[in-house]
């Protein structure tokens, strides 16, 4: 006699259920932040300048002579260019075109920057050595127009500082593992994921690593994604060459210690429950059709 079909049925719904329950995990973020609320973030990003960091200094005044000597080649490079272009041209007493090459110079200039030595020190022009680890950008900014202005080199200083070479490096378990170059000094953990394409399906909400070098130090320090503690977390605004490691979950660690055909084992155990079931249905309509 054919079993009926039902109980086949029933087999392939359990089947279904298991495999898709192995899916089905928390990955919001946030999760325990109540929706429709405001959130006040006590922690405040402050960057501060660190030997390595690449310095994009700039004096502007009402008197624009008068900053010239603090933004002089110092900090730029010249950079000559040769433009090759084949252009069409005439012949004279014809009506044939004829392709000449012409070569142009052109003179470009690309900031270069103040590099913060081991010491954490720069070299400004008139103003000399300056100490400038531990400032923030804006620090540094207020710094220089005081001195330039106290010292009498400049009546009505303007300086704007900024961070070249702000870097934040991103790998584990992202869709694209990469090194972030950012403009200014602002990255949160969220933008920097987002550029990444966000998390795996087996990347580690509740437990991101963050490294960061402080003070000669190497800090390791940790960001759970799915906590609204996280905006008061020290990580959350990442600093210049902080290091995001995204652990993957512990699923993703037994998978790769099983057979690499295990998808293709189970895949084919569903076709062949499948093909059972239809079999089992088509000889149970012939039976039918026999009595009748």
């Amino acid at each position: 006699m054919v079993p009926k079909v039902k109980n086949i049925s029933f087999i392939l719904l359990g089947l279904t259920m298991f495999f898709t329950s192995c899916h089905n995990r928390e990955i919001a973020y946030l999760s325990d932040a109540q929706r429709d609320t405001a959130e006040t973030v006590l922690s405040k990003y402050v960057a501060s300048i660190m030997p390595g960091d690449q310095l994009y200094i700039y004096v502007s005044s009402l008197s624009p002579e008068g900053v010239i000597p603090f933004n002089q080649e110092t900090h730029k490079i010249a950079i000559e260019v040769n433009d090759l272009k084949t252009v069409d041209v005439l012949e004279a007493g014809t009506d044939v075109y004829k392709n000449i090459r012409e070569e142009r110079k052109t003179v470009e200039s690309d900031v270069s920057g103040y590099f913060v030595n081991a010491e954490g020190s720069i070299v400004f022009p008139v103003l000399g050595k300056i100490e400038v680890e531990g400032f923030t950008v804006d620090s540094l900014c207020r710094y220089l127009e005081k001195r330039l202005r106290d010292e009498g080199y400049v009546l009505d200083p303007h300086v704007e500082v900024s961070i070249m070479n702000f870097r934040v490096t991103v790998v584990g378990e992202v869709r694209q593992p990469q090194q972030i170059h950012v403009e200014g000094t602002r990255l949160t953990i969220l933008e920097a994921l987002a550029i990444c394409g966000d998390l795996t399906e087996y990347g580690r909400r509740d437990n991101l690593v963050v490294m960061r070098h402080e003070q000669g130090q190497q800090i390791f320090g940790e960001i759970d994604l799915t906590k609204k503690e996280m905006l008061d977390s020290p990580y959350y605004y990442l600093h210049n060459n902080d290091i995001v490691y995204i652990e993957p979950t512990e699923k993703k660690k037994r998978r790769s210690d099983r057979d690499p055909n295990v998808p293709a084992y189970i895949s084919t155990t569903v076709s062949a429950a499948s093909l059972v079931a239809m079999t089992m249905r088509n000889m149970q309509a012939i039976e039918r059709s026999k009595k009748r």
